[in-house]
């Protein structure tokens, strides 16, 4: 009798569990009716226009490749004041186009200074495209709807919310969509100087303010410039992109903008910055920036990646995988966020095991903005610190000296919260970009970066880890026991051995621990 009131029980949850997916199937479905993405089949392609020996930017590229043919020429953008600069300096200077593409926009400082700037752009006559990813831009959509009214300036979304408020319910009922983002940051003006790398638009990415980020960009001009472009317009014309007019019903409010502006440039801390400026675009639009003049390759994701149907050839991950070939002797990695998986784990390990150098640093738990990106790094610490691979956690707002600044300086560090993606190979090649070590860059997010044969910027890149870098970083280990330890250089000369995990208490390593057992390693 027991036993059939229990299969009674059974089915009956087995009803509930049925009618209740059931609804929901049917609340997506409706949801999804309710607010569909714009039918956007019959849209014409667009394309970026070309550079022109008739503007000062493409007569510079021009000159250039003359006495470099085949090569592209790069200045490492390490300063994030100087990457700043270097973007408006550019926009300001636009004669043709400007096409820009990135993951988050902010309305602070730097993000009004810019939309500002790209707005008396098109005033002149530039066209200008710009296209955001929709999750980056909270709070913007008046603003933008108001720069978008101009016919010279089109500004497109990526995998939008069709729920503008609250946007993020638009994940409810649109998840596996919209939790593919695009993470590409570029800007190319006249189809002749272009800034790629790892930063976005907003203080925190070009050191305004107490609490900041460290990256890096690259400028660059030459043959990589035919590319940039072309991967541009593969975005702006992919099926995961929509005009922002036809996602945003909001007429648009210019009073706003003007407003907002008004008040960061009434700012005393604006004006500061803007007098402090130095760029290295302009330097190098008066002939006083020297170009290194390289093999340069992009590689970006295809689109279709937003779709979540491109092919492995067309993942970026693939494709630099083959670029890069062996490594022969040493890699030097740094990734804010990092989690190389299993069989990430077994590449490094394979190389450290070879007899390869591996030197790889990331975010200290007490520097990361995402606790469980540290929690999915973590799992594989031990395993990689066994192999030989030399781990390093930027910790927080380690003191550098000097000396030691200048050989850090390439690797985008003084001690602040870091965001850089770059890495050198053999002391020979140098990728900067968007990519992290993470399942989220390898599979979900699209992303872009430059690979750069440069001796030059690749050695300054390991030189960072050969010395200056145990100063501002803590150096996980294993004791002869087999436990886990961090060791901490001080300012004395002296080292500091921890036994757990620095920046944390017991509670937040149970934490870290649990958070490591749950299945949502290919979400981080």
């Amino acid at each position: 009798m027991s036993l059939c009131v229990g299969c009674a029980v059974m089915r009956r949850m087995l009803r509930r569990l049925v009618a209740l997916i059931a609804g929901v199937a049917v609340l997506i479905g409706a949801a999804r009716l309710i607010f569909p993405l714009p039918d956007i089949s019959a849209r014409p392609a667009e394309t970026a226009q070309p550079a022109s020996a008739d503007t000062a930017l493409g007569g510079l590229m021009a000159r250039g490749m003359a006495a470099h043919p085949g090569l592209s020429g790069v200045v490492p953008l390490a300063n994030g004041h100087d990457a700043l600069a270097s973007r408006l300096a550019l926009i300001e200077g636009a004669q043709a186009s400007i096409d820009a593409q990135y993951y988050i926009w902010h309305d602070d400082l730097s993000g009004m200074l810019l939309l500002a700037a790209l707005d008396r752009a098109a005033q002149r006559g530039v066209r200008v495209r710009l296209l955001l990813d929709d999750n980056g831009i909270p709070g913007l959509d008046a603003m933008l709807a108001a720069l978008n009214a101009d016919p010279k300036l089109d500004i497109r979304l990526f995998n939008p919310s069709t729920l503008r408020r609250p946007k993020m319910l638009g994940y409810a009922f649109d998840f596996f969509r919209m939790n593919r983002r695009m993470h590409n940051k570029a800007l190319i003006v006249d189809g002749a100087v272009a800034i790629i790398g790892g930063r976005n638009i907003g203080d925190e990415y070009f050191e305004i303010g107490e609490a900041f980020f460290k990256d890096m960009d690259v400028l660059a001009t030459g043959a990589i410039l035919p590319d940039t472009a072309r991967v541009f317009d593969e975005y702006w014309n992919s099926a995961s992109v929509f005009a922002l007019e036809t996602i945003v019903a909001d007429p648009g409010d210019r009073a706003g903008f003007d407003a907002r502006l008004a008040e960061v440039m009434a700012d005393a801390e604006t004006q500061t910055l803007l007098g402090d400026l130095q760029s290295s675009a302009a330097r190098y639009v008066q002939g006083a920036q020297a170009m290194e003049w390289t093999q340069a390759q992009l590689v970006a994701d295809d689109p279709a990646k937003g779709q979540g149907i491109a092919r492995r050839d067309q993942l970026m991950i693939t494709r630099l995988a083959e670029i890069l070939g062996p490594v022969q002797s040493r890699l030097d990695l740094v990734s804010a966020y990092f989690i190389p998986g299993t069989p990430g784990t077994a590449y490094f390990a394979g190389l450290a095991q070879a007899g390869k150098q591996v030197n790889i640093l990331t975010n200290a738990m007490n520097t990361t903005d995402v606790v469980m990106v540290h929690a999915g790094y973590a799992k594989y610490r031990r395993d990689l610190l066994a192999a030989g691979v030399r781990l390093y956690e930027l910790k927080l707002r380690g003191g550098v000296t000097p000396e030691s600044h200048l050989q850090l300086k390439p690797l985008g560090l003084s001690g602040a919260s870091l965001h850089a993606k770059t890495f050198a190979v053999d002391g020979r090649r140098v990728y900067i970009g968007s990519f992290n070590f993470d399942p989220r860059s390898a599979l979900l997010n699209c992303e872009m970066g430059l690979l750069i044969d440069s001796r030059d910027m690749a050695s300054r890149v390991s030189a960072g880890f050969d010395g200056p870098l145990d100063r501002v970083s803590y150096r996980p280990d294993l004791s002869a026991d087999g436990r886990m330890i961090w060791h901490e250089a001080g300012v004395d000369g002296q080292t500091e051995t921890w036994q757990q995990e620095p920046g944390t208490s017991w509670f937040r390593q149970i934490s870290l621990a649990v958070i490591g057992l749950l299945p949502v390693e290919w979400m981080l």
